[in-house]
């Protein structure tokens, strides 16, 4: 197992963490981390990572996405396709990645040729963040226009747009995909599937910066404080806190292993830290290991070495009635706010390329070496100095 984080200083941390033998008479079993690799690719700060049962992919204010094969310990290029900060990725399976950034767009790629499948305009500002589905056949995404989209994955085309009153920075699908969170400054909405209305609304005590949910209806919180909270969606109350770090956190992971149930919290401390969670979610968590990187923490991942992931790939298109379930779960909203899109999103399907013989890693391609990247980078500076 491996826990990675990325940071304003450019680097994506590697931590291979294990169990210690526990001590006799030790209940609280111990574990142990190396650093493992440290990965600098990037020419600005890190803002989002993701991790699949091969590669972590890594995205940047320098508007590249770059993969690390975990396999090998290698850097296996880059993607530019976006003009803006990558702001989120996500993996599902090992098939496919989506990508949302600052330029309003988002990206479906082929996880094993590394090619873009499809480009779609989004957002009319960013793209902020986006969740996928447990099915694969349904995506949300928030942005900078004040909307909730909703994305029918299989036709790779917008379904809905809701209206919502200010502009959402996360949104996450529960475990089973029965409910949604949408979160806005301290407050998170929480929608049912089958009504695709509010069933209530959580207020956190500072801004918010990750959730992640440890069931179908315990999440945990996490924003501009040392503070992690657990809250009940049905009740709406807190069930607890505890003091996680020394500084705003800024990002969270939950996953479960064999005998633990394991959230790992990354701070602006420079500390990632990985917590056992207890079954009685009113007990605060305990702490089984902690990393320091001397670094100012952005985002965090955490790679399971497993043989193969069971979510191989997105639904195919040719499946009949792909999404009708889910979709008019959320087409059925009180006040019908929810539009269905009358035109398709300025839908760019252009397939871009692999690039080894171009001179210049263009933005429609797909893969590039790091190298080649960075050279270009120089070339192009020097000879903005001697047009000076």
């Amino acid at each position: 197992m491996e826990l990675v984080a990325g940071c304003y200083e450019q680097v994506l941390f590697g931590f291979a963490v294990r169990p210690e033998p526990a001590a006799g008479g030790d209940h609280e079993q111990k574990w142990t981390s190396v650093a493992d690799f440290t990965h600098h690719a990037h020419t600005a700060s890190l803002s989002a990572v993701a991790v699949n049962s091969r590669f972590v992919v890594t995205g940047s204010k320098d508007e590249t996405i770059h993969i690390y094969d975990m396999k090998k310990k290698v850097d296996h290029g880059a993607l530019v396709h976006h003009n803006g900060t990558i702001t989120c990725l996500k993996f599902y399976g090992n098939r496919h990645l989506i990508s949302g950034a600052e330029d309003g767009v988002i990206c479906v790629w082929d996880a094993k040729k590394w090619e873009c499948l499809k480009s779609i305009k989004a957002h009319k500002g960013h793209v902020t963040f986006l969740s996928i589905h447990p099915s694969g056949k349904l995506a949300l995404s928030v942005g900078t226009d004040k909307t909730l989209r909703t994305w029918n994955l299989v036709e790779g085309r917008s379904a809905f747009i809701k209206n919502i009153k200010q502009n959402a920075h996360i949104v996450e699908w529960s475990p089973r995909g029965e409910k949604y969170v949408v979160v806005m400054l301290n407050k998170i909405d929480i929608y049912q599937l089958d009504t695709a209305s509010v069933s209530g609304t959580i207020t956190n005590e500072k801004r918010i910066s990750s959730v992640t949910f440890l069931s179908e209806s315990v999440l945990a919180v996490a924003g501009d404080e040392e503070v992690v909270r657990f809250f009940d969606c049905d009740s709406l109350m807190c069930l607890c806190e505890f003091k996680a770090h020394d500084n705003r956190i800024k990002d969270m992971f939950s996953f479960e292993i064999p005998e633990h149930h394991v959230i790992v919290t990354a701070s602006s401390d420079g500390f990632v830290k990985m917590w056992k969670l207890k079954q009685n979610k009113k007990v605060p968590p305990s702490l089984l290991c902690e990393v320091k990187t001397n670094a100012r923490l952005t985002c965090l991942g955490v790679w399971l070495d497993r043989v193969k992931d069971t979510k191989e790939s997105l639904p195919p298109a040719a499946e009949p009635s792909p999404v009708s379930k889910e979709e008019s779960k959320i087409k059925k909203e009180a006040g019908n706010v929810v539009q269905e899109e009358e035109r398709q999103s300025k839908a760019n399907t252009k397939k871009c390329g692999i690039t080894d013989d171009s001179n210049k890693p263009t933005k429609g391609n797909s893969l590039v070496s790091t190298k080649k990247r960075k050279m270009v980078e120089m070339l192009e500076k020097k000879k903005k100095k001697k047009k000076i």
